[in-house]
């Protein structure tokens, strides 16, 4: 039998308005994207990214009470979120009845792993950054673009 990893630290998060805290041992079991329809609609962003911690290793050290829950009939998952400003705070599936899924933004510490792996890749949206060059925004600091490839001029006698 493999001998229990004892933790390296501990790392905190809480949702946004700070009702919900929580914490976990580290390191984390694991770290991945997640690019499904079901975490784009439940995070509103163009993926989703997880940090896996066994459930054992996973305490909500405030706001308990706080927090609601969203069962999927059609994939008997369940999505947690805070009442009071639906941060989502943590995605249980079935096959993983021993893991908690945490999104990574919560947290306010290193939680000892990187986000090595891609779920649903296949859904991935044309719309979502892919690291093209940006460049800056004049007149909007703070603001970058892509700026697209340069289209050729179109000769002016053909236009009408």
């Amino acid at each position: 039998m493999a001998k229990p990893t004892k933790a390296a630290g501990i790392a905190r998060g809480r949702c946004l308005c700070g009702n919900v805290a929580f914490e976990i041992d580290v390191p984390a079991r694991w770290a991945w994207h997640d690019h499904s329809a079901a975490s784009r609609r439940a995070h509103g962003a163009a993926y989703a990214t997880y940090v896996g911690s066994w459930r054992k290793r996973f305490r909500i050290t405030a706001g308990e009470d706080e927090i609601a829950r969203f069962d999927d009939a059609a994939t008997k998952a369940r999505r947690s979120f805070c009442k009071r400003c639906g941060t989502p705070l943590i995605y249980e599936r079935p096959r993983s009845p021993h893991m908690v899924n945490i999104p990574r933004a919560l947290f306010s510490d290193r939680t000892g792993r990187q986000p090595l792996y891609h779920i649903a890749i296949e859904e991935l949206q044309e719309w979502t950054y892919a690291g093209e060059p940006l460049v800056p925004l004049k007149g909007f600091p703070g603001v970058v673009w892509h700026r697209g490839k340069k289209k050729a001029r179109q000769d002016r006698e053909g236009m009408f």
